[in-house]
């Protein structure tokens, strides 16, 4: 399926009252440092719903001006000598395009991965003159849409871009930012910036070739819960809890991927496993829900290889010890009582296993779980999307997403060619995925 996307126009919207004096400079956080100098990708797409293109296009810019006064930040250029923010008002990039062909024609039929790469400005590089946010609003010609957004990773995370995109709906649905919460940019005076950042797990990304999307659908998670529930090798205990949607996805994948590797070495290989946590509201630190920047921390589950019991990479143990990782994670972040401890913890993670993996005997796996993010609140005042996607990112890492219904869940797999050949043949993925 072949649509072509004809860029209309291209201008930055500012916001629409000038950020104060006081306002012009913002110090990112040492949270921020450790993140990857990336421009993270999602496209919501909406039904045709008998709205104006010329009127939703002035609502669409006249409030995103309007939000960007509360998220001034996201207005202004990363300095990264300064490790800062210049909030100089140079705006958002926000580009309009006319996609020839009807929106049920994507969502009908198998998704062109290339095709998506043409909703949303790719292969955006960090830089001092770099957007923040890049929006693009695609037109079908049936009247749908598609509104495309890559946020840097640099001073946004999951909660952070959504708060926004939800923010910025509101204002357009309802006219105005009065009854908007207000986010706080305050996490760099419990994290300053640091002089010596370690390598981030940025590092350790592989080049993908091939994005694939696989569905795990209701009843697939289902079966694959019923599954779980059985005695788990690794902790008796954490069979008894019901495993979440994203726990046993993520270990089936898991378990795939170690199979892959086995494949690949001709021998089972130590693996480790990473999941992004929000701390939000897990701290010891008075940090408001409303902070914005980035708030998490990575949990990590490791897999022994050779050396481990067999019965260990089974189901329900690989869902154990993601489990296990996640509860770990979560709670070790109460432990530290200032922001410079909590930092060291996450970034002394961090080092250790960038170092386990520039050993080479350890294969390193990224996730990162929209599920549970409010992409399809999304209410721009036509309605919630009817669909909610990734878009092909250069390295491999695996993006889970929430369908439609809320009860599966979308795998976003990144891989080279031989891996993701490898992968999609897996029994287990071929038993409980559809790709499409």
């Amino acid at each position: 399926m072949n649509m072509k996307v004809q860029i209309l126009s291209k201008k930055f919207i500012k916001p629409a009252n000038p950020t104060p004096p006081h306002l012009r400079s913002l110090q990112i956080s040492s949270i921020d440092q450790l993140s990857p100098p990336t421009h993270v990708p999602s496209v919501l797409y909406y039904p045709a719903n008998g709205y104006e293109n010329d009127k939703t296009r002035k609502l669409l810019e006249k409030s995103l001006s309007e939000i960007l006064t509360l998220y001034y930040p996201l207005a202004g250029r990363y300095i990264k000598d300064s490790q800062l923010i210049d909030c100089n008002d140079q705006g958002v990039e926000y580009l309009e395009a006319q996609v020839d062909g009807k929106l049920a024609q994507l969502l009908t039929g198998e998704v062109n991965m290339e095709l998506l790469n043409n909703f949303i400005p790719y292969g955006i590089l960090e830089s001092a003159t770099t957007p923040l946010i890049i929006v693009q609003v695609n037109m079908f010609n049936c009247g749908g849409l598609a509104v495309g957004i890559r946020c840097a990773h640099r001073i946004t995370d999951g909660f952070t871009g959504t708060a926004f995109f939800n923010s910025w709906a509101t204002t357009c649905r309802v006219g105005g930012i009065d009854d908007i919460s207000h986010p706080r940019f305050d996490l760099a005076s419990f994290f300053p910036p640091r002089e010596n950042v370690p390598a981030a797990l940025h590092q350790t990304y592989r080049r993908a070739d091939i994005t694939r999307r696989f569905v795990f659908n209701k009843a697939a998670v289902a079966s694959l819960k019923a599954i779980a529930k059985g005695v788990d090798a690794c902790d008796s205990t954490t069979s008894k809890r019901q495993p979440s949607r994203v726990a046993v996805v993520t270990a089936l994948i898991w378990k795939a991927l170690i199979g892959v590797s086995q494949a690949r070495h001709g021998r089972s290989r130590p693996s480790i496993l990473s999941h992004l946590v929000n701390m939000r509201g897990k701290t010891a630190l008075p940090i408001s829900e409303n902070s914005s920047g980035n708030l998490c921390r990575n949990a990590f589950a490791r897999f022994g290889g050779e050396s481990c019991d067999k019965k260990l990479i089974e189901l329900h143990a690989l869902v154990g010890l993601v489990n296990d990782a996640m509860r770990d994670a979560v709670a070790g972040c109460l432990e530290p009582k200032n922001g410079n401890d909590l930092c060291s913890m996450v970034s002394d993670s961090l080092r250790e296993v960038c170092e386990e993996y520039e050993k080479g005997e350890t294969d390193v796996y990224l996730f990162s779980s929209w599920c549970r993010l409010p992409f399809y609140e999304t209410d721009f005042g036509w309605g919630k999307p009817i669909w909610v996607s990734a878009t092909p990112v250069p390295v491999e890492i695996v993006y889970l997403v929430d369908t439609k219904d809320g009860d599966g869940v979308e795998a976003w797999m990144h891989l080279d060619e031989k891996n993701m050949l490898l992968f999609q043949d897996h029994p287990d993925i071929i038993a409980f995925a559809s790709q499409i």
